[in-house]
């Protein structure tokens, strides 16, 4: 199962030594949190070693919140799935190649991260990520649009290499 910690820091102001240094307001309102959300089973094929070589790196760079929706626990047979939003968004790091894929057809570049869309079940919408050192499949709801695969891909770029 996929734990996440949050730890609330208390921020201080100026480096003198006046003991007046102001703390951060960390008042407000904030969203649902992951509590609010049950549990999401997710099944994820069995971890490769490229998998385990690959995508710690991706899970702990993932963000709490994603595009607003918060990020949620979920039951998984291995670490690298994560899920955000209620209908979720669903993130799996190390799935296999899509059965669909024709190396150029049908792949559209977002933010240097190669993606293969999946349209065929009617109940979701499957991006993969097929450039990079393992395959990552983005699950979306029907109704969402390509915004989460968006603000996902910097991630991608950033934590995994290239094939």
């Amino acid at each position: 199962m996929l734990v996440a910690l949050l730890v609330l820091v208390n921020v201080l102001g100026d480096d003198d030594d006046t003991g007046d240094g102001a703390v951060a307001d960390v008042g407000g309102t904030t969203g649902p949190q992951r509590e609010d959300l049950p549990v999401l089973p997710v099944e994820v094929p069995p971890a490769t070693p490229e998998a385990d070589a690959n995508c710690p790196a991706l899970m702990q760079a993932l963000p709490l919140d994603l595009l607003g929706e918060p990020s949620r626990l979920v039951d998984s047979d291995t670490p690298y799935a994560a899920a955000w939003g209620d209908p979720p968004v669903v993130l799996v790091c190390g799935v296999p190649q899509p059965a669909g894929l024709v190396p150029g057809e049908g792949l559209f570049t977002i933010n240097g991260v190669t993606w293969y869309v999946d349209q065929s079940d009617p109940d979701a919408t499957v991006w993969t990520a097929v450039d990079r050192a393992v395959y990552v499949a983005v699950t979306l709801p029907p109704d969402v649009d390509s915004a989460p695969v968006t603000a996902l891909s910097d991630v991608l770029a950033d934590t995994l290499p290239a094939r």
